[in-house]
């Protein structure tokens, strides 16, 4: 058996494997919400009698909130523990969830999915921060691999998940389940946090807690100005792309801050030093933005394609978009055992594999219905899914590998705010690319094909990153 890592109690470090499942049991819950409500919308939207733009926001909401808490609640992990962070999180995660399954009216489950969003944005970081804490060496490369196959998997399956139970409780308030099926699930997940998750280590008991107001502020209105503008995309509202131009002065800002805070010999929110002091982290970091920004979109552009140009059910398409789950869960375990012995050109030939099955999507499934589609829809996404699960947990692993232990949970909530953008943007610029391409009047077969490229150029970006950080010393 693997030594400790540094601080950790034996005791904490014998039952480490379990603590890491409680982890990716409440983890898999707030990843799974991001996708899991879109079959749900047409639904929420009769039930409640709410507009298309509105039901927009009970999507766009939560992925807001999510994004713009994750460094934060890293931070807050990484003094406070983790614990204690996870705990918080998920109470605000089953009340909120509540809340939206109660809802009278559209307000508040606007309101309410902002709060869920939020608390899942405290409960994330905590997932890579306790993988630091717990794991060295190749145990940590597997944890890891098992946290990407649990962010690959949540995506995927949201829509089956939604189908199921909207089949279940049928289409009137069927919307409603799935948020109120979070209460039970995450009441047990309550339990297993405080009994088996380590409170605040000797470490963290003596290290500066102070929290960065100042720098929380300012990384929080520059994840604003970049997400806001792209959900609002998604609803045809254009005028929110003004404050792009607000982005870069605001990254200033909270650059030259955390450096100051450093030099004064304060506790930063996340210290920008990681950057460039790090190996692999600035690298990371992109290729993991930029390979969400090619990847997620994926998803809904072929859910509404089989939905409205194929005629079929949530629950059909969403069955139907399973294989990706079945390849990412083949490999990203075994990515993540053999990762720190292979390095980073596994994470660009996973890149290149995922790439094939999207492109051979789109060549092969335009034109084809029925029996002809499901022929060649699966294998392609069972590629697809095969590589991505090589590309998500050992980016992780290489990413966070020489990050101190200290700022484990805001370096991997900086890591999941940049997957977290880049679905975002992924998701509404894919879906832009196919609303536009039927406006013009083509097909429903043609404006996939359009979407699916453009998703293909996205992760081209992502590849070209990806050899960029191979040759980097």
């Amino acid at each position: 058996m693997l030594e400790a890592a540094p601080d950790v109690d034996p005791e904490v470090h014998a039952r480490r494997w379990r603590i890491l499942g409680v982890a990716l049991v409440v983890g898999f819950m707030s990843l799974l919400d991001v996708t899991i409500v879109n079959v749900a919308l047409p639904s929420l939207r009769a039930g409640l009698d709410a507009s298309a733009s509105t039901a927009q926001w009970v999507v766009s909401g939560y992925a807001l909130a999510f994004g713009l808490t994750l460094v934060a609640g890293g931070r807050l992990g990484d003094a406070y523990g983790r614990r204690r962070l996870m705990a918080i999180g998920l109470i605000g995660f089953i009340v909120s969830s509540a809340a939206v399954g109660l809802a009278p009216n559209a307000l508040i489950v606007v309101v309410a999915r902002l709060a869920q969003g939020a608390s899942a944005g405290f409960l994330t970081p905590q997932n890579s921060g306790l993988i630091q804490d717990l794991f060295t060496g190749d145990e940590r490369g597997r944890a890891f691999g098992l946290f990407g196959f649990t962010v690959s998997i949540s995506s995927a399956l949201g829509p089956v998940i939604g189908g199921l139970v909207l089949q279940a409780a049928g289409e009137e308030d069927g919307w409603r389940w799935l948020f109120l099926v979070n209460i039970p699930i995450g009441l047990v997940a309550l339990v297993g946090i405080w009994r088996m998750v380590p409170g605040r280590s000797a470490a963290q008991r003596t290290a500066d807690a102070r929290i960065d107001v100042a720098g929380a502020l300012l990384l929080g209105l520059t994840v604003l100005c970049v997400l806001l503008p792209v959900v609002r995309l998604e609803g045809g509202d254009r005028l929110p792309l003004l404050l792009l131009l607000a982005v870069p002065v605001l990254l200033w800002g909270f650059v030259r801050w955390e450096q100051r805070l450093v030099a004064r010999g304060g506790a930063p929110l996340l210290d920008v030093g990681l950057l460039r002091q790090v190996p692999g982290y600035a690298g990371g970091l992109a290729v993991g933005t930029l390979y969400f920004t090619g990847f997620t979109g994926v998803f809904l552009v072929l859910s509404v394609f089989l939905q409205e140009g194929r005629g079929l059910s949530p629950l059909t398409a969403g069955l139907l978009l399973t294989p990706f789950a079945v390849g990412s869960a083949v490999t990203a375990p075994l990515a993540g055992r053999v990762i720190n012995r292979i390095g980073r050109p596994l994470t660009v030939v996973a890149l290149a594999v995922m790439m094939t099955g999207v492109l051979a999507t789109a060549l092969l499934v335009p034109g084809r219905e029925d029996t002809a589609l499901v022929a060649v829809l699966v294998p392609a996404l069972l590629v697809a899914g095969l590589g991505g699960g090589g590309v998500i947990s050992p980016n992780f692993t290489l990413t966070l590998a020489e990050v101190p232990t200290r700022m484990g949970g805001a370096a991997g909530g900086a890591l999941q705010t940049g997957q977290r953008i880049g679905s975002a943007t992924g998701a509404a610029v894919l879906m832009t690319a196919y609303q536009v391409a039927l406006a013009q009047g083509t097909s429903p077969d043609t404006a996939l094909r359009v979407a699916l490229v453009t998703a293909l150029v996205l992760l081209s970006v992502a590849m070209v990153t990806a050899v960029r950080a191979l040759r980097a010393p």
